[in-house]
């Protein structure tokens, strides 16, 4: 994989990434779905649910496979909520930090940095993307508000699925949520005249400190002829610690652009 593709593999990761606060009565605690709740309480339910922590600290390692090309990753993962996104990959190689004005990282392994905006991450996804956009993925929770107003809502494959009253002509979107703990299931976003197709299913969760967080996800992307997977696993889960997030340009180094 060469220094685009691992810098681009970093990239996806930030972006495409489940978090539980508060309790329910009718979140059941024994694995039983409930398909028995209106659009109206399933939605307050996840809204309930939102993430609540000051920081967040995980080792991800992060399976990248494109076409026939695959690669494995390990990666440490802060957040700041609302502040700070930042990766540090093994031996400090390659660090990447997002806030809501900018997106920056660095590369020692050809000497090579990039610091611009989030136009590059809104052309990866094929949406427009900001700070808050980039956070609901990595914490699954919608990436559009999602209220009764706007989306209807039907029983498929055992879970509560979600889309648009009227799908928009740039993007069709649906989200599954779980009849279990009421978190996102699977987000899906497609794009018909680019050829684009985003799929992010929510595969498995873990307990810590009475929050609900991300265990295994599974990201596809398609576009055109070609197909993306990326396989993800949390390891070393903590919430509420002293984090630092430290970022700065090493002298010397050559500003790239991606295209």
């Amino acid at each position: 994989m060469n220094k685009i593709s691992i810098i681009k593999c970093l990239l996806v990761v930030t972006c495409i990434m489940c978090l539980v606060g508060c309790k329910s009565s009718k979140i059941a605690t024994d694995g039983t779905k409930n398909l028995k709740l209106s659009a109206k309480e399933v939605i307050k339910i996840n809204d309930k649910n939102a993430p609540d922590f000051k920081t967040f600290q995980a080792r991800v390692k992060a399976s990248y496979t494109q076409d026939t090309k695959s690669q494995t990753h390990t990666v440490t993962m802060r957040i700041l909520k609302d502040e700070i996104i930042w990766i540090n990959s093994a031996l400090n190689l390659i660090r990447l930090k997002i806030t809501p004005q900018s997106v920056q990282f660095y590369n020692k392994l050809d000497n090579t940095y990039f610091d611009g905006d989030f136009a590059y991450l809104s052309n990866l996804l094929g949406t427009d993307l900001d700070f808050e956009k980039v956070q609901n993925l990595l914490l699954g929770n919608a990436l559009f508000p999602l209220n009764k107003a706007d989306y209807k809502m039907s029983i498929h494959d055992e879970a509560y699925l979600f889309q648009p009253h009227t799908q928009t002509a740039l993007f069709e979107l649906f989200y599954v949520v779980s009849a279990v703990n009421f978190k996102m299931q699977s987000q899906q976003l497609a794009q018909a005249t680019e050829s684009r197709f985003l799929e992010i299913d929510y595969l498995q969760y873990q307990n810590v400190d009475d929050q609900i967080l991300p265990e295994q996800l599974k990201v596809i992307a398609l576009e055109g002829d070609s197909e993306t997977i990326i396989e993800m696993e949390f390891k070393s889960v903590s919430l509420n610690e002293d984090l630092r997030y430290p970022f700065k340009i090493p002298s010397g180094f050559k500003e790239i652009r991606l295209e």
